[in-house]
């Protein structure tokens, strides 16, 4: 429904008033709860038309607030998007549009602006894509928690690895609750489970078993039920303000494209927006005007008249209850995912029941009459067409500066990211003229098969990924993802040659690319062809001096070639990127020993002090010790890594 012009004053008058009226008293302001659920298409929830499936709580949340039934993500890519909702912002504005891209730190987010309100502030992950140690440095920014992902490489299953179940994030959220119960809180539960692959629980596995993705749909929806029937039986749930929106969408097969990343239509980026107001206020409205992720956050600094000015992409939607209609409101699109490929970034305007996506070879639809986007009508002196162009210009430059390159994120990470499905190369193609590259449209096939293989690849299905990646060489013979990813198959069989292969015809397509370089020296290290390993590691680190892992690998080499000065040289240099590594000064403490026991030994004691419940340091400084003729301090070390040994022992 939609509520009168008269009535809807009345709403934005109450909340305004009242929370500006007694700004200054805690007690004014209400709890704040973000709740962000990844990769969810609107039109998969019951309350947004779809009668396949049962979304209760979304259900409830939308009658007991605003559901926005046109709200749209600039990104289909999960780091990005929540970026956007963290801040108010574009992509191309607070600066991540890679994985691992640092957030811009001259626009304030959403847990600092509350925090400076005197809120207390926590955030809940689903997912270690959104880790701010790793793939999301900055989004801890403004947080007196945040829940990153424990770095225990024993955990084999993706659950616990990559990925938590919706249920333990709540259950996560509704622990620190308890610990921090007075005051106001703002906090932010991602609930990552709709993402591929999916693998519902039970009963969702049975209920929706030849409709996975519905089935993880309906699980997430269950963890939000069990989030808010907590905040009901608390009592904190009528007073709150309370957000559900997803990041982005998912393609399900829509234009070809099975996830999402590559292409900007309204499958990856219509999503689900329901905004419940304090006190009930607005209960049961539905507003059809198109809006943008982008707006939520001065949504709710208005409703807690935070009355600071602030510099956003996106405006407050609640003037959209006074009947304002937002016809001006651009929903921007913009994805550099194919750039990971080699393939042509894009990026989308809609308006005004028009869109138009600029790409190599450009696509305009007409919205009204088509709304599958099914047939481009795509004409260059089109009025309207030149009109959105013209925005276009305005907001987006043809080249990315780079700070907002490809994120250079450490191969642990890369690994990560493979297992959730994501990557390319690394840094694949810089070009500055996007429209030379191939169009994604003429890829999709590829892209759908490299995406399958990660996953196949992750699952040990390893004869599967191989296949997917021979059908993909024969689509392109040209394609380097499909190289490197048999490849990095190969060098986890232990084929170390047939890998050092793939990777050199990867990198004869693609030469100069330092990942490339990187992959193809690990293998070649492995294989015992350390002089090539030298030259392939030395080639990576020309373009990209600050991978720590081609530093200490490259002192390896070195120094199994018995060339010490050169291994010193890269431990040092390793160790300047990440001071607080252990194996660096561990293996700094190895080449010295052969001439430079007194340093070796400092090395070895700083490693110590970094990982004092290590055994092997403890037992390479007993050998330092003695070599320095230090007898008792010898002994020590040698106890002191016999009892290690004995507590970590079953």
């Amino acid at each position: 429904m939609r509520v009168s012009s008269a009535a809807s004053l009345a709403i934005v008058c109450a909340l305004t008033g009242a929370f500006a009226s007694s700004a200054t008293q805690d007690s004014s302001q209400p709890d704040v709860f973000l709740i962000t659920i990844d990769t969810l298409r609107a039109d998969h929830v019951e309350c947004y038309g779809y009668r396949e499936i049962r979304t209760p709580a979304l259900n409830g949340l939308a009658k007991d607030g605003m559901r926005f039934t046109e709200a749209f993500t600039p990104s289909p890519l999960t780091n990005s998007s929540h970026a956007t909702i963290l801040t108010g912002n574009l992509p191309s504005t607070h600066g991540v549009t890679d994985f691992g891209n640092p957030m811009a730190t001259n626009r304030s987010t959403w847990a600092e602006l509350l925090q400076g309100m005197g809120y207390q502030t926590a955030a809940f992950i689903g997912s270690i894509i959104l880790d701010s140690h790793s793939l999301a440095p900055g989004f801890d920014r403004g947080f007196d928690f945040y829940d990153n992902f424990p770095q225990d490489p024993t955990v084999a299953g993706r659950f616990g690895r990559v990925e938590r179940r919706g249920m333990d994030v709540v259950g996560h959220a509704r622990a620190w609750l308890e610990g921090h119960r007075a005051g106001k809180r703002f906090v932010w539960v991602d609930l990552y489970d709709p993402h591929d692959p999916y693998e519902p629980p039970a009963p969702y596995s049975k209920i929706y078993q030849h409709r996975p993705y519905d089935g993880e749909v309906a699980y997430a929806d269950s963890a939000l039920q069990t989030f808010l029937d907590y905040l009901k039986k608390q009592g904190w749930y009528d007073a709150s303000l309370i957000v559900v929106v997803a990041d982005h969408g998912e393609g399900l097969g829509e234009h070809g494209e099975q996830t999402h990343g590559i292409f900007l239509y309204d499958s990856t980026l219509h999503v689900p927006l329901i905004l419940k107001l304090p006190g009930a206020h607005a209960a049961g409205t539905a507003i059809n005007d198109q809006v943008r992720t982008t707006d939520i956050l001065p949504t709710v600094l208005e409703v807690l008249a935070d009355g600071q000015s602030h510099r956003f992409d996106g405006k407050s939607l609640i003037a959209l209850l006074a009947g304002e209609h937002g016809n001006d409101r651009a929903a921007l699109g913009e994805t550099d995912y194919p750039l990971r490929f080699g393939w042509a970034p894009l990026r989308s305007v809609r308006v005004q029941g028009v869109k138009l996506i600029a790409a190599p070879r450009p696509e305009f639809y007409d919205l009204t009459e088509d709304a599958g986007e099914l047939r481009n009508v795509y004409e260059p002196w089109n009025e309207t067409v030149q009109k959105l162009r013209t925005i276009l210009a305005n907001t987006f430059s043809v080249a990315r500066p780079e700070s907002q390159r490809s994120g250079a994120v450490r191969e642990q990470t890369v690994a990560e990211l493979r297992a959730l499905g994501y990557l390319g190369p690394e840094g694949a193609t810089n070009v500055t003229e996007p429209s030379l590259l191939p169009d994604p449209k003429d890829k999709i096939e590829e892209q759908n098969l490299l995406h399958n293989a990660m996953i196949a690849a992750d699952d040990h299905r390893f004869l599967d990924a191989r296949t997917m990646l021979e059908n993909t060489i024969r689509i392109d013979p040209m394609s380097v993802a499909a190289f490197v990813q048999r490849g990095q198959i190969e060098f986890r069989a232990g084929e170390y040659e047939r890998a050092a292969e793939n990777f050199r015809r990867a990198g004869s397509l693609r030469p100069e690319d330092a990942t490339i370089e990187f992959e193809l020296g690990r293998a070649l290290e492995r294989s015992n062809e350390l002089a090539n390993a030298r030259n392939a590691l030395e080639a990576s680190l020309r373009l990209n001096p600050i991978n720590f892992e081609a530093r200490t690998l490259l002192g390896s080499v070195y120094e199994r070639l018995l060339d010490f000065a050169a291994a010193q040289v890269q431990f040092e240099a390793a160790i300047l990127l990440e001071p607080k590594n252990a194996d660096a000064h561990v293996r700094l403490s190895r080449v010295l020993i052969q001439g430079q026991s007194d340093a070796a030994l400092a090395e070895l004691k700083v490693a110590a002090e970094l990982r004092p419940g290590d055994p092997a340091i403890y037992e390479q400084l007993a050998q330092a010790y003695s070599r320095l003729g230090q007898k008792v301090l010898a002994e020590g070390a040698a106890r002191r890594a016999a009892l290690l040994r004995l507590r970590k022992s079953p």
